[in-house]
């Protein structure tokens, strides 16, 4: 069955529009008369005259015959058999915007696969050579998923798939390093920015570019948030993680609060310090903290910081939460970055070859935020981050550092936390049961 109404934003515009109209004829009949009455027995025959007169009902018809909506709304119940182009036709679509509209929609829905019954909103518009154009279409494909094309002010389509439901599935992976922790990862299937994540994480106790070794292990338990099709739509946080490196075991878990979160070990203590040892993942340690031979000057002078060779373009994140007091250009250190974590640690990261967008002075920033991408700009012989601690007004080895760990939980937050901790235990054997069964 089709049904075509007027959409209600055209309807309200309508009523206002002959509101005022009316308003306008009655004014007009009304001033008449008191111009051409002569007495009062003569009014309603004045009137009569008026209403009659074929000047008066022509006006009255050009004006309420243009102010006629040219658009329509359509509300299409598809039948079995129908595809997208022929219910497009069936209201004389433009063909133009039938071919541009297929074109859109094709990622997102198999025109010739419609379920019946499903209700398609359209809004069309006539166009001065006879055919209709379409403005918006509206599709629900399932009880979870919508989705909308629209017309824009430069005359194209834009479609987008909305989501009005998610599932959440968990996801494990265990894997045996035997080249880089990435590469182990990748080969097992898990999504990139979840294995930056990790690495963010990992990154206060491990140095990934030192202390990796061949045969180490690891260990991750995340989430993702399908819809009811079971397509992949985002991922979510990651619940568990475990590693063993250098014959030590690390097992971290999220736990969450009103006040807080974060990643905590088995006896409740935060990994996360104060700044992270290394700020760029898959980099290579190429010139440490110390003296050496300046490779452009080609004097012996003391490095004053760590510098990490990566490709071109790898993003680089903040070691820490704090305050950029600096994004410009610094001479030889080219675009450089400075930022402020608290009254006594600094940092600075050199040689960039962009800033992260938003990244300025007096911005704030979080630990582990892209603040700008890997460079050779300024004095240097290639893509890499030069990257300083200062500590007290003082330059330090960032590889060396050791400072305190963060949040330790006590008394009603550390009961709950074994409760938490006991929960993710039993989901953590669930997930991993599942996997052997399948």
């Amino acid at each position: 069955m089709i049904y075509s109404i007027q959409s209600k934003i055209d309807i309200k515009l309508k009523g206002l529009l002959y509101a005022i109209i009316s308003l306008t004829l009655v004014s007009f009949v009304f001033f008449a008369i008191k111009y051409n009455e002569a007495s009062s027995q003569k009014r309603g025959e004045t009137l009569s005259k008026i209403l009659k007169n074929n000047y008066f009902l022509g006006f009255n018809r050009f004006i309420f015959q243009n102010v006629s909506s040219p658009y329509s709304n359509i509300i299409h119940k598809i039948r079995k058999g129908e595809n997208l182009t022929n219910i497009f036709k069936n209201y004389n679509i433009d063909q133009k915007d039938i071919s541009e509209a297929n074109s859109k929609l094709k990622k997102f829905i198999k025109s010739n696969n419609l379920k019946t019954g499903m209700i398609l909103d359209i809004v069309i518009k006539k166009n001065t050579s006879g055919t209709q154009n379409l403005i918006k279409l509206n599709l629900p494909t399932s009880k979870s998923v919508n989705i909308s094309l629209d017309r824009d002010v430069n005359e194209k389509f834009t479609v987008e798939k909305k989501i009005t439901q998610l599932f959440r599935n968990l996801v494990f992976s265990e894997s045996i390093i035997k080249k880089s922790l990435y590469a182990s990862a990748i080969e097992n299937n898990v999504d990139p920015n979840i294995i930056l994540e990790f690495a963010r994480v990992y990154g206060f106790e491990i140095d990934f570019q030192r202390d990796i070794r061949k045969n180490d292990v690891f260990q991750i338990l995340y989430e993702t948030f399908v819809d009811e099709d079971g397509e992949w739509y985002s991922n979510g946080k990651i619940i568990y993680t475990y590693m063993f490196v250098q014959n030590r075991e690390l097992a971290l878990y999220y736990y969450e609060t009103d006040k807080f979160f974060g990643y905590f070990d088995i006896n409740g203590k935060s990994v996360e310090k104060a700044l992270m040892k290394t700020p760029i993942n898959g980099a290579r340690l190429s010139s440490n903290f110390g003296m050496r031979k300046h490779p452009i000057s080609g004097y012996n002078k003391k490095h004053l910081g760590t510098d990490f060779a990566a490709p071109l373009g790898t993003p680089i994140m903040a070691s820490g939460t704090g305050t950029v007091i600096k994004a410009q250009w610094c001479g030889g250190g080219g675009n450089c970055i400075k930022i402020r974590h608290n009254s006594t640690y600094t940092t600075i990261y050199a040689h960039l070859s962009k800033f992260a967008r938003g990244i300025k002075s007096n911005s704030k920033v979080k630990q582990g935020q892209i603040i700008g991408y890997v460079g050779s700009t300024g004095l240097s012989t290639g893509p890499h981050l030069h990257y300083e601690v200062v500590g007290n007004g003082k330059r330090i080895n960032s590889q060396k550092m050791n400072l305190p760990s963060g949040r330790i939980l006590k008394g009603e937050s550390r009961k709950k936390f074994e409760i938490k901790r006991i929960k993710t235990d039993v989901l953590l054997s669930e997930t991993i049961s599942k996997k052997i069964e399948f």
